[in-house]
């Protein structure tokens, strides 16, 4: 019998480390080929790990809670077959809008239980230094991060021991969603319901507040007249469906509309890094879509100015059905550089959605109402019924001015009211 190492996978080119969220095998317990062993969860999916061989588990490495890196062993099997690691290919179970990193607290890098608890990324040098410095997870929480999305580097640290040993520094309270709730006390006394929020309510909650508390948040809205493209899907979706096979919804065709803006205005498509505008030549497009927990996941049409509208149309319908059923996989929602969220959906008008981190801009899609509209003829102004929407774009005044983002909005409801009747898919 030959004994091999279950590697924790890596997930995601900035997934580092996972969490154990239950062991599926004890010691002892036979294992098959591609069976599941453990559930694992990052801040962007919950996973189940197969074994790559079949045999017995002879050792688990750590317990449920453990927060391990990537490409460490996690526990051990033993197999009569020779060993041979296969490609790991997970099988998502949920995930949350979150893009940030998940913290390395380790068995041998975790300063406090108090920072295991922290949903923003420390590298395990940020951490020893805030631990021989005595700075608590509340200190280090309220420093101001320079690195990519915001992380705190040594440099941002080191200036933070600094400015405190002269005196300098003013206390901030960080604004975790658990904070937050503690220094609002509630009274849960009387008729009511207390549920603790789930894991991904959590990390949405968290990733929503940093958002507003690092981006400088403004809301633009244009009313656009979206006639000529609910008549043209009414006319062709029949056909579309019986050659295509696929419905076609409006979705794809504000992506295609926000594509197009994108290309005429493509400062919208970036990230701010520190004082660095990182600029993004790939237009990824995440779309928000609600899961039958009601929590949120931003599954990401990747390259999506390289595709036509059948191309568009197949991967939303693949993505939104994959993502209610709880089977996307980590590469899938994460890359994104532009978010399109339809509160339409739920029959509201608008809506001033949260930027998603570390993106500068959020385009919200209302509700299409029928409503009489003026309209201006060659033989004078005429009342009409005309299928009206508002569009809404939450973007980051840090980077994107009104005149920038009033502009970018008005040119997508622009290519929506041109949309050619005449056109084919």
């Amino acid at each position: 019998m030959a004994e091999a190492e279950l590697i924790m996978p890596k997930m995601g080119e900035s997934i580092t480390e996972a969490t154990i969220l239950k062991w599926l095998k004890n010691e002892g317990d036979k294992v098959e080929l591609d069976e599941a062993v453990l559930e694992i969860a990052t801040d962007k999916v919950d996973s189940e790990v197969p074994s790559p061989y079949a045999g017995t588990v002879t050792k688990l490495l750590y317990k449920v809670g453990d927060v391990i890196a990537v490409n460490k062993p996690i526990a051990i099997i033993s197999t009569s077959s020779a060993v041979s690691q296969k490609a790991f290919t997970p099988t998502t179970v949920v995930g949350p809008t979150s893009s940030k990193t998940t913290p390395v607290p380790t068995t041998t890098s975790q300063p406090s239980n108090e920072q295991s608890n922290s949903a923003r990324f420390y590298s395990p040098l940020v951490l020893n230094i805030a631990r021989s410095e005595g700075i608590n997870m509340g200190e280090l929480e309220s420093i101001t991060g320079t690195g990519l999305e915001n992380r705190l580097t040594k440099k941002d640290v080191l200036n933070y021991v600094s400015s405190r040993k002269n005196g300098t520094t003013t206390q901030i309270t960080a604004s975790t969603p658990e904070q937050t709730l503690q220094q609002q006390p509630v009274s849960t006394s009387g008729n009511v319901e207390i549920i603790e929020m789930d894991r991904m309510r959590k990390l949405i909650a968290d990733h929503m507040v940093m958002s507003k508390r690092v981006s400088a948040h403004v809301t633009s809205f244009v009313e656009a007249d979206v006639t000529n493209m609910v008549m043209w899907r009414e006319r062709v979706k029949k056909d579309f469906e019986k050659r295509e096979g696929e419905k076609i919804t409006f979705t794809p065709l504000f992506i295609e509309a926000i594509v197009k803006a994108i290309k005429d205005f493509p400062l919208v498509n970036s990230s701010l890094n520190g004082t660095q505008i990182i600029r993004k030549k790939d237009i990824n497009i995440g779309m928000a879509a609600a899961l039958p927990s009601g929590n949120l996941i931003v599954p990401v049409i990747k390259y999506a100015d390289t595709k036509n509208l059948i191309g568009i149309t197949k991967e939303v319908n693949d993505l939104a059905n994959r993502a209610r059923k709880g089977q996307l996989k980590p590469n899938e929602i994460e890359g994104g550089t532009f978010t399109v969220t339809n509160v339409g959906t739920f029959g509201n008008l608008m809506g001033t959605p949260i930027i998603n981190q570390p993106q500068v801009a959020i385009m919200a899609t209302g509700a299409i109402k029928k409503k009489p509209v003026v309209l201006e003829t060659p033989q004078g102004d005429v009342i009409a019924i005309r299928h009206m929407m508002f569009l809404s774009l939450s973007y980051d005044h840090r980077i994107v001015d009104g005149a920038l983002g009033g502009a970018f909005l008005r040119k997508v409801a622009d290519y929506l009211e041109q949309f050619d009747l005449n056109r084919d898919y």
